[in-house]
């Protein structure tokens, strides 16, 4: 069964899929949402857990860098509550700190433009998110 990888932001959802031995983490899309429409998210995030057949969903955790959470960190911990009560499936937290940072440097090193680096950033970053689960 395949694992589902998310990076939610207020405005975009980053989505990434593992294959099915669990090995590598692919980035599927950015996708964009209302903003803060947690219900919105959801419902994307499900369909692909559905068409997927993914039976493990990972979602990086924003904590600052002290470690702390913050608004940001508690959207996340609301959505992780809204995707275990409407998928009844384990939802694992992943330490997102600097994933967004090195897709951004990632996709600067491979010369792309800055425009096409903020459709592209989100789903890059889902892949490390997720990568990083499938590594443990």
């Amino acid at each position: 069964m395949r694992a589902i990888g998310i990076d939610l932001g207020s405005k975009t959802v980053g989505i990434s899929l593992s294959d099915a031995s669990r090995i590598i983490a692919s980035p599927i899309g950015t996708f964009e949402i209302e903003e803060n429409n947690l219900n919105e998210a959801l419902e994307l995030v499900v369909d692909y857990i559905k068409k997927n057949n993914a039976s493990t969903i990972v979602l990086g955790l924003p904590k600052n860098m002290d470690g702390s959470i913050g608004f940001q960190g508690e959207y996340c911990l609301e959505f992780k509550k809204m995707l275990e009560a409407e998928t009844k499936l384990e939802v694992v937290l992943i330490d997102e700190r600097l994933t967004t940072i090195i897709a951004h440097k990632t996709l600067k090193e491979a010369k792309m433009k800055n425009q096409k680096r903020k459709t592209k950033v989100d789903k890059l970053a889902a892949s490390l998110i997720l990568q990083a689960y499938l590594d443990k």
